[in-house]
Formats: structure tokens, C-alpha cells, sequence
């Protein structure tokens, strides 16, 4: 039986390959509304991000959101962020994922 690749996507915090089903996308849609995208199919443009605790708060101390979408994101969406990647990190290390 033929083994399927595994999909690699760069999270744009630390530039490094993770396989898709490790990161958590940001999609940016044609209105400008910022938003997280658990299954990885919303409409508009992704960025994606690694889910450890250490890269959510450094996405929000470097604003990295607002210059890879060229736009204007508030703290609010950066808070929202960490608090659902504490939390999805929680849930794995429980086993729950």
C-alpha cells in the first residue's frame, strides 16, 4: 500500500515546517475580519501557527498577524489567541486530542 505524504505547512511565527495537522490557521477573509480557524477550511487567506504557548505569546509581542495580513489587528484577537491555544494545548496533554 502506498503511503500518503504528510502536508507541511511554515508557521509564520518561527519559520519552521510543521506537518498541517500540528498548526492552527488564522484565516483573514475579503472583508478584512480577522479569525481562528480550527478546521483548516474557512474561506480567505491563512497564516498558520504553532500550537505551543511560547509562539501565541510571541505572535502577540511581535504583532505578527498585522504585518502578515498588512492590516490592523487588535489586542483583543491576540488575547483571544493565547487563550485558545492554552487551551487546546491543555486538551492534548490530557490526551483528549
Amino acid at each position: 500500500m502506498k503511503t500518503r505524504k504528510t502536508p507541511m505547512r511554515k508557521s509564520v511565527v518561527s519559520n519552521e515546517q510543521f506537518p498541517k495537522k500540528d498548526l492552527l490557521r488564522i484565516a483573514f477573509d475579503k472583508e478584512g475580519n480577522v479569525s481562528i480557524d480550527p478546521t483548516g477550511k474557512a474561506h480567505g487567506r491563512g497564516a498558520y501557527l504553532a500550537l505551543t504557548n511560547e509562539e501565541a505569546a510571541l505572535a502577540k509581542k511581535k504583532k505578527v498577524f498585522d504585518r502578515t495580513f498588512q492590516t490592523s489587528i487588535s489586542d483583543d484577537f491576540y488575547d483571544e489567541l493565547i487563550e485558545y491555544v492554552n487551551h487546546r494545548v491543555a486538551r492534548r496533554d490530557l490526551g483528549l486530542e
